[in-house]
């Protein structure tokens, strides 16, 4: 049985407590207990993400959340999802820049099937990934690429915003989507590789959260995943380092056709894990964080330019995290009048601060978004998963809304002065598409398809 340390959770958790473990091979095992339902959450994490993926072989990582449903040893084709769901489960996965992640949520006596699904495809994914399943989810990632980004309205504004705050060469230039160029490319021998050298126990997490016996779940995972071997061949990633400001206003315009002008923009931020990156979260509630946000009152509900305003923040802890501003103009308002408002109410917030009510009700905000996700099991599987995973320490997911909670008005208007200015921003501006120019862009694409 593998040996393992109690990490128990300090003051202000909610009586919240996990137990670490590791196994010979290396996984990382993260177990909670909580019994107000007859259900557990099994999450695991990859170290794995877009980050972690070289020129011309993009998407690679997002391609594999897909293949890791495509069948195993034990498992034939899609038969984790009816396995699954037939047992009254639920599951998925996702990708970003800094990690792959895959989840069930499953009632209590079926626990032990989620290990053992999530075992063998870790253990023995390659045994079914041939040429076929490649080239059919390759297929699929591409066509999500059309339906997501592509033809959308907007839908790439993201990829072009990270391609200019973060530069070429950077490892979070590219999005996990990936090119459909280097989507194509990939070999079938590509794929193996990076399986074998991100999907082993030692570059992974896995946590169970729930109506739990935790010797009894420990013996199952010891069981399931003990036998895997650990790969020690896995590169560093590369640096992800940058200024703390861009040092100038990057801009683009982007004609597309799009229901209305746009202003969006992306500030570079306090690496996630940072004291400053939590004031950086209270700042952007304040300004931009719902309808009771400075922005929102200002743009929408006094001078009626904009229909949406809001600020969004993406922590991102191998690199500088975002702030992402969005907002779309009201009827034939221009952008400039936008993002004169924007700066305006900016600059304002960095010389005078927030006030000791925006403080208590951004701060309160932060806090119940926190504990409605450590509440519900799955919620707090992923948490202690990515706390272990990025900082090294799954409690500190019981410990973040304190953090929060303790960060000074002082220091919400010192990252705002820091960060949030004209000089450390990449804009792009939607303009949408004369008449004219849309009847020749609609005639164009009836051409293409009709010599397809």
């Amino acid at each position: 049985m593998p040996m393992g340390h109690t990490a128990t959770a300090e003051a202000g958790s909610g009586g919240l407590t996990a137990t670490e473990h590791r196994l010979d091979n290396g996984l990382r095992v993260v177990l909670s207990e909580d019994h107000l339902t007859p259900v557990a959450a099994v999450c695991l994490w990859y170290d794995v993400g877009s980050r972690h993926e070289v020129k011309g072989r993009t998407g690679l990582a997002h391609l594999f959340e897909h293949l890791m449903f495509q069948g195993s040893a034990n498992v034939k084709g899609t038969d984790h999802f009816a396995l699954v769901q037939g047992a009254g489960g639920s599951l998925n996965g996702t990708t970003s820049w800094e990690r792959t992640n895959y989840f069930e949520t499953m009632p209590t006596h079926q626990l032990e099937l989620a290990l053992w699904l999530e075992a063998d495809r870790m253990g023995s994914l390659l045994v079914a990934l041939d040429q076929k399943n490649l080239d059919n989810q390759r297929d699929v990632v591409k066509n999500e690429r059309r339906q997501r980004y592509d033809n959308v309205p907007y839908g790439t504004a993201f990829e072009k915003i990270f391609a200019l705050v973060y530069p070429e060469g950077h490892p979070y230039h590219h999005m996990p989507i990936g090119s459909m160029e280097d989507l194509e490319a990939a070999s079938l021998e590509d794929a193996r590789d990076f399986f074998r050298t991100y999907y082993a126990p030692n570059n992974a997490v896995l946590s169970v959260v729930g109506d739990i016996d935790p010797e009894e779940t420990l013996a199952w995972i010891e069981k399931y995943f003990g036998s895997i071997p650990a790969y020690h061949g896995k590169p560093e990633p590369r640096d992800g380092s940058l200024p703390d400001t861009i040092g100038g206003q990057l801009r683009e315009v982007v004609e597309e056709k799009v229901p209305a002008r746009a202003l969006m923009a992306a500030y570079r931020l306090p690496e996630d894990g940072t004291r400053a990156c939590d004031a950086a979260d209270v700042a952007l509630t304040i300004v931009g964080g719902g309808e009771s946000s400075r922005l929102y009152n200002r743009l929408v509900r006094r001078d009626r330019t904009a229909v949406t305003a809001g600020f969004g923040l993406l922590r991102l802890a191998g690199a500088p995290s975002l702030a992402w501003l969005d907002v779309k103009t009201s009827g034939d308002v221009e952008v400039p009048v936008i993002e004169a408002a924007v700066d305006e109410e900016l600059a304002r917030f960095a010389e005078e601060g927030p006030t000791a009510e925006e403080m208590e009700r951004a701060q309160a905000q932060l806090e119940r978004e926190w504990l409605d996700r450590l509440g519900t099991v799955a919620g707090r599987a992923d948490e202690l998963c990515r706390f272990a995973v990025q900082f090294g320490d799954p409690k500190l997911a019981f410990t973040a809304v304190g953090r929060v909670l303790d960060v000074t008005a002082e220091e919400v208007r010192e990252v705002a002065a820091a960060r949030l200015r004209p000089d450390n921003r990449a804009v792009l501006v939607y303009e949408p598409l004369a008449a004219e120019a849309e009847d020749a862009a609609e005639n164009t694409d009836e051409t293409e398809e009709s010599a397809q």
